[in-house]
């Protein structure tokens, strides 16, 4: 497996650059969105583009001849017609993950690649910090009422069964939109009942409301997380912090430490971030690299 080809967002570059680094990588949709990232990997910036999902450009493809493509799982029909031209592709839940497929997938990908023991250090990794930030979480009354806004535009929601509510719950949070029947975006009304103790905003999809916004709206005066001043924007390291990728357990210890300042104050944020990107980019962290991750965010750096 020499020739590489990925045909979908969603960490899906990020996941496979981990566990084999940039010079396998013949075609990929871009990461320009993440600047830190291309300074890990420079090489892929030089990487051209075969599309995305449903938009893939066969003749293209064929011409960057890859020994395997992976495609998000959202794009079946386009990923069927690269297999008919005789290319195995591997699907990727890019985007619709939760906690227990992500760490399947690590694991499959890891296999399928040739670094087993990698893909079990990484998924090692995670369930060790996992079972620590556990150890944070207060009775489940008392847990803190979360709500994750993933959007672009509006405050939406993720509900049970989405990556949104993997992310709070590992954090010890409570998704206060878990048993809704759909997800969707939230009205102001809505948002006034569900009364969150923390909201978080996602960089992701081109999010246009900001904390500025929430906390200005005379609407939202006496919202619970505008009062304490708990509205908070996800940061970006390699890739989004709240969103699925290997990258993604320092935006769950980042929740953790947000929600339960006091249970985890012995544990370093920049400290976990160092080891981790020197244990899987093989890259030594310095500080004022890591405060850039936070660059859309004020707090706990």
């Amino acid at each position: 497996m020499e020739r590489i080809a990925i045909t979908c967002y969603g960490g899906a570059v990020h996941e496979i650059v981990l566990f084999l680094g940039e010079e396998k990588i013949v075609a990929h949709p871009g990461a320009q969105r993440f600047v830190f990232f291309e300074k890990l990997y420079p090489k892929l910036t030089k990487v051209q583009s075969i599309g995305t999902f449903n938009d893939v450009n066969l003749e293209t493809l064929l011409k960057v001849k890859p020994d395997i493509v992976f495609a998000g799982i959202t794009a079946q029909a386009t990923n069927k017609r690269i297999e008919a031209l005789g290319v195995p592709v591997f699907t990727l839940g890019t985007g619709v993950h939760t906690l227990e497929t992500l760490l399947n997938e690590f694991t499959q990908v890891g296999i399928l690649v040739g670094k087993e023991e990698k893909a079990k250090r990484l998924v090692g990794y995670w369930d060790e910090t996992i079972e620590t930030l556990k150890k944070t979480f207060p009775k489940s009354e008392k847990r803190l009422k979360v709500l994750y806004a993933n959007g672009s535009g509006k405050i939406s929601s993720e509900i049970k069964g989405r990556w949104g509510d993997s992310f709070i719950k590992s954090a010890g949070g409570v998704n206060v939109v878990e048993d809704f029947p759909l997800e969707g975006d939230i009205s102001e009304e809505m948002l006034l009942k569900l009364n969150p103790d923390i909201l978080i905003l996602s960089k992701n999809m081109s999010q246009q409301v900001t904390p500025e916004l929430i906390k200005t709206n005379p609407m939202y005066k006496n919202l619970k997380a505008v009062k304490n001043d708990q509205v908070y924007v996800a940061p970006i390291g390699g890739f989004w912090w709240d969103r699925p990728s290997p990258e993604a357990i320092l935006g769950i210890i980042w929740l953790n430490k947000i929600l339960y300042p006091k249970q985890t104050k012995d544990i370093d944020l920049f400290t976990q971030t160092q080891i981790f990107f020197k244990e899987f980019y093989n890259y030594e962290l310095k500080k004022e690299e890591y405060e850039t991750f936070f660059s859309s965010t004020k707090e706990l750096r």
